[in-house]
């Protein structure tokens, strides 16, 4: 992008003003720490960077303009110009009333779109008075056992008018049903039905292990998912694939890259082996990132990964439609930087965090509560949160010009670093045989552990300071006013639960479970089965046994 002489000019002027100026000073008076590098010490920080920094960068083949390959600075030509990104905060309360009216309110302030979280026996194939849920029910999420349940949380709520993402993987299959079942219930057609299950599995063996089948089985799953959405669903994203947990569990930004574009590579592959069109259904692929501290950081890392995307699915999989290229994500500012102490200083993380989302072109994105490391978010610290996105919209103006830090020596220095790295990562996967067999070695895991361990002994070293916690703190009371789900609530939804089972048609979800064993068995595509199940009113759990019956479970 630069003159070849400019560049030697720039590079003398540099080593001049670091022998002359920088050098001298330092001598002198020291700097703040003997290392700079990035928030998880994957790239060292220059003190200075210039034009002779991306000497080798082609604007056209490396950065390129908005809506255009390689996407590195947004898959959409308008991109915030022309529509806010999603403001889509995560909510799932108890039970599936409470959690309609947490909609309806987020709705009313503002939210452009509804983010779902289950409780942990949903996320496990579990119904609510399985012994596996004791203490468990409605703790971490809504309890969904049954199409009763999503028939309440959307109660007033029309599936043709807004769009829906749930938090959900070894059971999606099950949930994306009883969501279908319910537009069907609605008179809204199937095409109409917008919105993302998470339904990344990979994931889940290396960072949350929230997992019911063995990889295998759980990837079949997945690819029925993506055949039967393409022809019956094509609005709705079949996939959110999570580089947010495996953050949350400690890895770089490089290696966040990495597992996550792994992931999706593995999933392509899947389906692409499974007979079918990579751009039947690759446009409907999203991806869903974690927004950490170093907003710098983020921001790189953002723009690398739609670059890397493009350029996985045209060299590697020969994609002709554009949409197949681009990568489109959500974000979630990042869980595990919230602090129990002096929770106040969670509002300023999130904020910083939502800008660095912003800058780097988000789709949507979900900011946490300030409380998040206490308990479920009260309903004042949630409005908080969806007001620190509508201020970052309406008057910051981050969102006015597209892309705005592209052309920043450092940032541009950054993404392709971020970049190398993680194809480097990826081309180290790839010898082992691809994501599922790196995860099954455990090798993806053994990477984010020793990153992780590293991290925490930093922190508690104190080369590594976290406000409130290792330095800055004060002396506090750190109970807040937190939500909890009494016993009271669970066992209501245990009676729910009850009455459901006394006044179905038996032998109708019987039938439902028995077609779906069958094609479980055969290796006929899963979903219709599902669905019909669900409309039997079949349990999430009685829908996860009988594939459970055939698949087997996962150990770990």
């Amino acid at each position: 992008m630069f003159d070849p002489d400019d560049l030697e000019a720039i590079r003398e002027g540099r080593d001049r003003w670091d022998e002359e100026t920088y050098g001298p000073t330092v001598e002198r008076f020291g700097e703040r720490k003997s290392e700079f590098t990035t928030d998880t010490g994957g790239q060292t920080i220059d003190p200075l960077y210039t034009p002779a920094d991306v000497a080798e960068t082609d604007y056209d083949e490396d950065i390129g303009f908005p809506g255009e390959p390689p996407y590195t600075r947004g898959v959409y030509s308008t991109m915030h110009r022309g529509r806010m990104w999603t403001m889509r905060q995560y909510a799932g309360m108890g039970t599936a009333a409470e959690t309609n009216e947490r909609f309806n309110y987020l709705m009313d302030e503002g939210q452009t779109g509804l983010s779902m979280a289950f409780d942990l026996p949903t996320q496990m194939g579990y119904d609510s008075d399985s012994v596996m849920a004791e203490g468990e029910v409605g703790k971490s999420g809504v309890a969904i056992d049954s199409l009763d349940d999503m028939e309440t949380v959307f109660d007033g709520i029309p599936l043709d008018e807004i769009s829906t993402s749930m938090t959900i993987n070894a059971p999606a299959s099950v949930l994306l049903a009883m969501y279908i079942a319910v537009g069907d219930r609605q008179g809204v057609d199937r095409e109409e039905l917008r919105g993302t299950i998470q339904n990344d599995i990979l994931k889940e063996y290396i960072a949350r292990n929230t997992y019911i089948f063995p990889p295998e089985p759980s990837m079949r799953i997945i690819t029925d998912i993506f055949e039967f959405c393409a022809e019956e669903v094509p609005n709705f994203n079949t996939i959110s694939i999570s580089g947010y947990h495996i953050r949350e569990a400690g890895a770089t930004a490089a290696q966040e890259l990495a597992f996550t574009l792994g992931n999706g590579i593995e999933y392509v592959q899947a389906a692409v082996d499974a007979g079918l069109d990579v751009d039947e259904f690759a446009p409907q692929l999203s991806f869903f990132f974690n927004a950490h501290n170093n907003v710098l950081e983020e921001v790189a890392k953002f723009r690398a990964a739609r670059r890397m995307w493009y350029r996985i699915m045209d060299e590697r999989f020969d994609a002709e439609n554009p949409a197949s290229k681009q990568l489109k994500f959500h974000t979630q500012t990042a869980g595990s930087t919230l602090t129990a102490q002096q929770v106040e200083n969670n509002i300023v993380r999130v904020a910083y965090q939502a800008l660095a989302a912003v800058l780097g072109g988000t789709q949507s994105l979900h900011t946490n509560g300030k409380d998040e490391a206490l308990s479920l978010p009260t309903e004042q610290s949630v409005r908080t949160a969806l007001r620190t996105q509508q201020i970052l919209a309406h008057e910051s103006g981050a969102a006015d010009t597209i892309d705005p830090l592209a052309g920043s020596y450092y940032v541009e220095s950054l993404t392709d670093e971020l970049e190398a790295e993680a194809f480097d990562l990826i081309d180290n996967v790839d010898e082992r045989g691809g994501m599922r067999k790196a995860v099954e070695s455990q090798w993806v895991q053994r990477q984010i552990q020793d990153v992780a361990f590293e991290r925490q002994r930093e922190i508690d070293s104190g080369e590594r300071i976290i406000v409130g916690v290792n330095e800055y703190e004060v002396d506090e009371d750190p109970k807040e006013d937190i939500e909890e789900v009494s016993e009271a609530e669970q066992r209501k939804q245990r009676e729910r639960l009850q009455e459901l089972r006394e006044t179905r048609d038996e032998e109708a979800v019987e039938d439902a479970l028995a077609g779906l064993k069958d094609a479980a068995e055969s290796g006929t595509n899963v979903m219709p089965h599902i669905i019909d199940a669900v409309k039997a009113y079949a349990t999430t759990g009685e829908i996860c046994d009988a594939m459970r019956d055939v698949f087997g479970e996962y150990q770990g």
